[in-house]
């Protein structure tokens, strides 16, 4: 589990294919920026820009996971040399100060605004349709690793667009800093409104039947 507060900037440093057949992985060679690796052992999980990977080698200033195929088809940044949002998982004795973040990628949204208003930056995302009951007003995702809140939602046919507030210290600590319009960037919902769905989904079929 993690919080969605990025903890450290660190760098994809190298990309190195796991096999020669178009579903093999990769392994990611990841400096750790300032996240501090000190109680981090082989086989602990790291979120790289919101999705979990296990160590699989340590070095005084980096790390590296290997991430299959099928992660990469399902994320966005895992693939590419460059800065990603990196958070270790969450202890017990630490602070919740963002939500519970489970790390798994529920789908990829479209940045279709992204502009400076007044000293904060506005940010619209399409998401996927089928992750748009998962979204309301006040309510939590995480983007990219990075837990926030929702300030609209507007359904679409296609899916629906969500409105963001991002501070100047989101901004400067954060990758989000980077995305443009058309970017592609990592959804997670809220893992509340995730079991909620379900429950009432579940009290509907036990009416039908």
């Amino acid at each position: 589990m993690f919080t969605g507060i990025v903890a450290a900037v660190g760098q994809i440093t190298a990309i190195d294919p796991l096999g020669s057949d178009d579903d093999a992985g990769v392994r990611l060679q990841i400096g750790s920026g300032g996240l501090p690796l000190d109680d981090v052992g082989i086989g602990d999980s790291i979120a790289i820009n919101g999705a979990c990977m296990t160590v699989t080698q340590k070095s005084a200033h980096g790390f590296s996971v290997d991430v299959s195929r099928e992660s990469l088809n399902c994320t966005a940044g895992l693939d590419t040399l460059g800065e990603v949002n990196l958070e270790k998982a969450l202890t017990l004795s630490e602070r919740l100060g963002g939500h519970l973040v489970s790390g798994h990628v529920d789908g990829l949204g479209r940045v279709t605004h992204f502009a400076a208003v007044g000293e904060s930056w506005r940010l619209d995302i399409v998401a996927p349709l089928e992750l748009a009951k998962y979204f309301a007003y006040k309510g939590s995702v995480v983007v990219n690793g990075v837990s926030l809140t929702v300030n609209s939602v507007k359904d679409s046919d296609q899916g629906c667009t969500i409105s963001i507030n991002l501070i100047p210290h989101t901004i400067a600590v954060t990758t989000l800093r980077h995305l443009e319009v058309g970017s592609n960037v990592n959804l997670e919902v809220d893992l509340i409104a995730r079991y909620v769905e379900r429950m009432l989904s579940s009290q509907m079929l036990s009416k039908t039947t």
